[in-house]
């Protein structure tokens, strides 16, 4: 089986109130094809990183009560977790589908990237298209666009990770529930690994 993409039944999911049974719809629907591609873009992203990639499934295991809002698969050089590891993911809240490069808060590494990135600025302001996005909270859908970062924007999110611990950074593309690439499986896989090509360079500033 191979993998088709997302349609407006999986967006949905988000919808669903309550814990269970919004977790039964995910599981159902969502999981099976973020398992699909997280095993379809292994090995790329191996290639692509020089290095063995292993994909993470989001369990939401510790949820008691509030269901969640966005899930994702996550790529990482170690089989164990991504958390503490720069890594790649694609994922999907209610409004959009994304695809990103991530250092969360649990890494150390955000501070190697905070230095690199004021010592490439000018390079990473250049290189990325003005549609991708940034943001420095995985759990919020807010963003900034690319286009729109300043180098003071560059700068004060570089000082919060450095400076501060529960700091994090996101960058990559989202793409709008509804546009027709989500649901034509091999069209948005070769999107995908389009967006994680030119994250590429992020990524390797992480170390």
């Amino acid at each position: 089986m191979s993998f088709e993409g997302f349609n407006t039944k999986d967006f949905e999911v988000f919808n669903v109130p309550g814990l269970a049974p919004r977790m039964e719809a995910l599981i159902a629907n969502v999981r099976p094809k973020l398992e699909m591609l997280g095993s379809e873009l292994a090995p790329f992203l191996s290639a692509l990183c020089g290095e063995e990639m292993f994909p993470h499934v989001a369990k939401h295991a510790r949820r008691t009560i509030n269901p969640p809002n966005d899930t994702w698969v996550a790529w990482a050089a170690s089989k164990r977790g991504y958390k503490a590891l720069p890594h790649f993911q694609v994922g999907m809240f209610e409004s959009h589908l994304f695809i990103i490069f991530a250092v969360i808060y649990e890494s150390s590494n955000k501070t190697i990237f905070a230095k690199h990135l004021e010592k490439n600025l000018s390079k990473v302001k250049k290189s990325l298209p003005d549609d991708f996005y940034w943001s420095m909270d995985h759990m919020d859908p807010g963003f900034t666009p690319h286009g729109d970062m300043s180098s003071k924007d560059f700068t004060q999110m570089a000082e919060k990770l450095e400076s501060v611990k529960k700091s994090e950074v996101l960058c990559g593309l989202r793409i709008p529930k509804g546009e027709a690439v989500l649901d034509q499986g091999p069209e948005l896989i070769s999107v995908i690994q389009s967006t994680f090509e030119k994250l590429l360079p992020l990524y390797k500033m992480a170390f």
